[in-house]
């Protein structure tokens, strides 16, 4: 253990290269000296958390020392223990440490790092560091100053597009100056309109408005969110097109010294909430080739007008007749380049270290013709793994991962891009991203009931987690067929995303939880070999059951009776129907359940036991489930009902955030609904509102100060 840093040895966490080649299959190393120029000694990277890690798997791969940047909270981060150096830039606001140029620049420099590599976020596309570093003799990994100039500013980037002969959409060509500004010019080209931070990605600094009420709040959100995240409070104002079927494609590109421009298979993006990218996929069922080859032409071009070197990509909305309008390029790497990098089986981060060391990107990929499908290897699909609640609007969720195990170990074809490891902790300073989770198949089919097994087996304790929404997108019929919208989550989920399971969904949890229940009396009756085994240990008879199953606000019932079939298999009757054979090889001390019934493969997680039964994780939500007997059963409706706290009249913290502003004072009266205060969590700007009429009794916090989760922001009275 370093002592200093109180971090792990880093051979401890590297991976070496057949790991890597693993993680990226088929990958084509390029040596390290091909074309002549070779790569760096050693390179730095100003980012944290699951970029941090994946550049430096590359790095390490090729032999070349790694350095990482921290701040206070992440001194234990895994991508600080990844690193052969590591540096403490400050404390956890962004702005003191990760956006502190001089900081990162003194990191460098003491370190004698030769490169920066910036991820994604942060400094990313800054072109005043890109330009700093130039002066400072540090290659930036990256494009330069003058390309993310061009193109990182979306109001620039709008000019140059046309100017370029790319499709763009009808917009407001300049700087919106306020609020008044905005509605005026969302008059004059016509709602819907997008706000967009000038600056921004990531769907940070971004809100569609469908009228003037929307937009006055929303400009209001995205521009503090802009300033926020990205020092930059500029906004561009545009047409929103295709709003109801618009699909969300992008082209990755790479660019070298020399005018190259290699342009690889699309990404379908169109899995969104609040204009973040939920669910990706590469390639689309959406584009034939030909229109592939026009997207990827359109890019090409873009990137030459403006001299492009590094990674980027162009993003396009499409709509259903393979209609496409220009949307921005992002100057770096994206967030979902795994994808494309399963189905080319090139290393993206090793092709940014090759350009940024001067070399021209390799003949061999200059000449494939990579919008035929023939040259694509498969089908790849990408889910953002969250530490959010869906079911509570997306809230973020902190604390520490008391159990975290990927799935990449038991489920064919898949990639884990994870920053987290067993015990760390989600903050309340950053982004709740907890991984990248990918897979890989012949055919999309593949990949997506690839992806459906993945979730299930993804064990995430001690935060709540987007799982159980992944899971019912991607094994959603609507999914399956293809019909993808940037609008799915809103139309799929008008009233919100709740849990909830179809009765033959039900019924196969219920032959679960009996089955477990049935190990269970066993192991407690005979302490044999093999007792933590449900085939071992003596057999006990199991009485018909009343299973009660509870998620959020979601309860269903099933009577189960289990018998006995052999030392291996059981028959489950559910609701007394037609008893179907239940086997698993299930182990006491494993959280992963795999079960057969009727040889239909299914999987859960145990959690934990309770008082009256277990807790189950099933298609990612959690369970509750109360195993009874019949007495047991009739005696629960006599049970008291605790009754709910009344919050009608609290403003309470949803999560643990800094609050931003608040807009009302002790005598105020507010309607139900009103904005009374903005809370910062994980750089999103959330609104609390007024849950009822009255008039306002105290506020127990200002702006700039630290709240935690539940805590009571403002106190209403009738």
């Amino acid at each position: 253990i370093n002592a200093e840093y109180g971090r792990l040895s880093c051979s401890m966490l590297r991976l070496n290269p057949k790991a890597l080649r693993a993680m990226v299959p088929s990958a084509r190393f390029y040596s390290q000296h091909a074309d002549g120029q070779p790569y760096f000694d050693k390179i730095m990277v100003a980012n944290r958390g699951e970029i941090a890690c994946r550049v430096f798997e590359t790095a390490q791969k090729l032999g070349i020392e790694t350095v990482a940047v921290y701040s206070e909270p992440d001194a234990r981060g895994k991508h600080v223990r990844m690193a052969d150096q590591a540096v403490c830039v400050g404390p956890a606001a962004s702005a003191q440490s990760y956006l502190d140029m001089d900081k990162i620049i003194d990191a460098a420099k003491s370190t004698g790092a030769q490169a920066i590599h910036p991820g994604y976020g942060f400094l990313s596309e800054n072109a005043e560091f890109a330009q700093r570093l130039s002066d400072e003799g540090i290659e930036f990994i990256g494009p330069n100053a003058h390309a993310i100039n061009a193109m990182g500013d979306k109001i620039e980037s709008m000019r140059l597009a046309q100017e370029a002969g790319v499709s763009t959409a009808p917009r407001y060509d300049g700087e919106v100056h306020d609020v008044d500004h905005a509605i005026a010019i969302a008059k004059d080209i016509d709602y819907p309109i997008i706000m967009k931070a000038s600056s921004g990605g990531g769907g940070k600094g971004m809100r569609v408005a469908w009228n003037e009420e929307e937009l006055i709040e929303g400009f209001k959100l995205a521009r503090d969110e802009a300033l926020s995240s990205f020092g930059d409070n500029r906004m561009l104002i545009q047409h929103f097109v295709c709003p109801f079927d618009g699909r969300h494609i992008e082209i990755q590109l790479i660019g070298d010294k020399h005018g190259n421009v290699l342009t690889l298979p699309e990404r379908e993006c169109s899995i969104q909430r609040r204009n973040q990218k939920v669910v990706e996929e590469a390639p689309s069922v959406l584009l034939s080739p030909e229109t592939r080859a026009k997207m990827q032409a359109q890019a090409a071009q873009l990137a030459k007008a403006c001299g492009y070197h590094s990674a980027g990509t162009v993003e396009f909305l499409a709509d259903n007749d393979e209609n496409f309008y220009f949307l921005e390029m992002n100057t770096r790497l994206q967030v979902e380049h795994p994808v494309t990098e399963l189905i080319t089986g090139l290393d993206l981060v090793e092709l940014m270290f090759h350009v940024s060391a001067g070399n021209p990107i390799p003949q061999e990929l200059l000449a494939t013709d990579w919008s035929n499908p023939e040259n694509m290897r498969g089908w790849a699909i990408e889910s953002r793994v969250y530490a959010e609640d869906p079911t509570r609007d997306f809230l973020p969720s902190v604390g520490l991962l008391t159990r975290y195990v990927e799935p990449s170990d038991v489920v064919e074809g898949v990639r884990c891009d994870s920053g987290v490891l067993d015990g760390s902790e989600i903050s309340m300073y950053y982004d709740p991203m907890i991984c990248k989770l990918c897979t890989h198949g012949d055919t999309r089919d593949e990949a997506v009931d690839r992806m459906v097994e993945a979730l299930d087996s993804y064990v995430i304790e001690g935060v709540r987690h987007n799982i159980p929404l992944l899971y019912d997108i991607v094994d959603s019929p609507e999914f399956r067929s293809g019909a993808l919208t940037t609008t799915f989550i809103e139309k799929k989920y008008p009233e919100g995303f709740q849990s909830t399971l179809s009765n033959q969904d039900g019924q196969t949890l219920a032959s679960i939880a009996a089955l477990l229940h049935h190990a269970n009396t066993q192991r407690k009756a005979a302490f044999g070999p093999g007792s933590g085994s449900l085939a071992g240990g003596r057999r006990v008879a199991s009485p018909t059951h009343d299973i009660i199953m509870t998620s959020d606000n979601t309860e269903i019932q099933h009577a189960v009776e289990v018998k006995a079939s052999d030392a291996t298999e059981l028959m489950v009757s559910v609701d007394g129907g037609d008893p179907v054979c239940i086997s698993s090889e299930y182990k006491a001390a494993s959280p992963i359940i795999k079960a057969t019934l009727d040889s239909v493969p299914t999987v859960a997680q145990f959690v934990k036991e309770t008082v009256t039964g277990y807790q189950l994780q099933f298609h990612g939500a959690l369970w509750d489930v109360k195993v009874l007997s019949p007495a047991q059963s009739s005696a629960m409706v006599h049970m008291p009902v605790i009754p709910e706290l009344d919050l009608s009249m609290l403003v309470v913290a949803p999560i643990s955030g800094t609050i931003k502003s608040v807009s009302v004072a002790p005598g105020d009266t507010v309607a139900p609904g009103q904005e009374v205060a903005v809370l910062e969590a994980m750089k999103m700007h959330n609104v609390l509102r007024a849950n009822s009429a009255g008039v306002v009794k105290a506020v127990h916090f200002g702006s700039d100060d630290v709240v935690n989760a539940d805590d009571f922001i403002i106190e209403l009275e009738a």
